[in-house]
């Protein structure tokens, strides 16, 4: 297992690209098994999850060519049935959690889609019944395999139905949508995530033939066709990297520039930066982070305190209250993060206080941080990455402790951030990476 040393108290300076975004490439390539015709995609990431992705449809029989840099081309004419029944398959389902999304363009397609139980970060429940009762919804047979451990379904046609989802679930939304597209009829899908990258998807299968109303909204309307054709596509960059990038920034009271945001597509997520006290320019699609000694946390109109909470979309992004909480015991003045879709993500914190942050953890979704306003800075130790956004965050809050660092298991960073540790070097930052 691979682990990161950091060597914290550096200034970081320059300019960094953020990569393309990971949860809108896990959508997409998902969608090129809808046609048996190619598709090209640019901006795909490079990191652990999109490439694992990329192989397992690969092994399924889709044709993947590499033709630069974040660019493939896709063609699924002829899919590997014995293959998808095999237990290699289903193993590598139940390792990647990105691909239940393979579950609908597979079933309305071709009548049949099999998946085990997915895995991905430990971070709470993240319960799969969006998903499988909008495919119920649309006609498909759903059967629980208690031998194999398997989600099978089928249909000779998905039907076009009128639904309300239970929850704008991003991935639920994604699967349906790509589901609807080749269904008999015409389907609604009320209460439908509307995320920018959700926006992507739709607007690339309309490219490929697909009717889709409402995009952007809640309510999406979608009349099924015969057939998808090929496409081009080029993925957003990463809203959540963008947002990584500003608190390592203002962690270690740095200057840098992130250059191509898309700032269009950000949503909230600059102003609740600001919120924290963090001073932002933007200078045409870039955005500016000047060096800050000191950044005060608002507070309401009334004097209370500050709360930064997740909400779907347009609300701020779940991925970024990570960073935030980190960025947070730094600033000069006090904030509740309340994390309210995922009960363990911020367990994590207790690697924080230990590093001399003053939270109180108040429950498995809320936490009050007390900043330091750099007064007192954190001190290193070493840590273990629990997913992803944990593990950047402890990242950012090593860049700006005192002493050196280690962060072990981090390969689940890698699964979320290409290449982070040159990225990082090239802004100044010291850290390595080991065996």
């Amino acid at each position: 297992m691979a682990s990161f040393i950091i060597e914290g108290g550096h200034t970081l300076s320059g300019e960094i690209y953020p990569q393309g975004a990971k949860n809108e490439a896990l959508q997409i390539i998902c969608a090129t098994v809808l046609t048996e015709e190619e598709v090209i995609v640019s901006n795909i990431p490079d990191i652990l999850d999109i490439n694992n992705l990329i192989h397992l449809i690969e092994r399924m029989g889709v044709v993947v060519r590499r033709l630069d840099k974040g660019k493939y081309s896709f063609c699924a004419k002829d899919i590997d049935f014995g293959y998808i029944r095999s237990s290699d398959y289903l193993r590598s389902t139940e390792a990647l959690r990105g691909s239940v999304m393979l579950v609908g363009p597979m079933l309305t397609r071709f009548g049949w889609a099999v998946t085990s139980k997915p895995g991905g970060d430990k971070i709470g429940r993240r319960r799969l019944d969006t998903h499988f009762e909008g495919m119920k919804n649309l006609g498909a047979e759903f059967t629980y395999d208690k031998e194999n451990l398997t989600y099978v379904l089928k249909a000779d046609r998905l039907k076009g139905c009128r639904m309300l989802l239970d929850e704008a679930s991003v991935t639920g939304t994604a699967n349906i949508l790509m589901a609807s597209v080749l269904a008999e009829g015409t389907t609604v899908i009320y209460n439908a995530a509307c995320e920018p990258y959700l926006q992507q998807l739709c607007k690339m299968l309309c490219s490929m033939g697909a009717k889709i109303s409402g995009i952007g909204s809640n309510l999406l309307t979608i009349e099924g066709v015969e057939k998808l054709h090929g496409t081009t596509h080029t993925i957003l960059p990463d809203m959540i990297e963008v947002g990584s990038f500003i608190g390592m920034a203002a962690m270690t009271r740095s200057s840098i520039t992130i250059k191509d945001v898309s700032w269009d597509n950000l949503g909230i997520i600059p102003e609740s930066f600001r919120r924290l006290g963090i001073k932002l320019e933007q200078r045409g699609d870039d955005i500016y982070v000047p060096a800050q000694e000191e950044y005060c946390i608002d507070t309401f109109l009334d004097g209370s305190i500050m709360t930064i909470a997740d909400a779907p979309w347009p609300g701020l992004t779940p991925d970024l209250l990570s960073v935030m909480l980190v960025v947070a015991t730094q600033s000069k003045g006090c904030v509740l993060v309340h994390q309210k879709m995922f009960e363990s993500r911020l367990f994590f914190v207790d690697n924080l206080i230990d590093m001399g942050a003053q939270i109180i953890l108040c429950d498995p979704h809320r936490a009050v941080v007390v900043g330091h306003n750099h007064k007192m800075n954190l001190h290193a130790r070493t840590m273990t990455s629990p997913d992803i956004r944990a593990g950047i965050a402890l990242l950012i809050a090593a860049l700006g402790a005192v002493g050196t660092s280690r962060i072990n298991n981090i390969q689940q960073i890698d699964r979320g951030y290409e290449d982070i540790e040159n990225r990082l070097r090239a802004l100044g930052a010291h850290i390595t990476r080991v065996d």
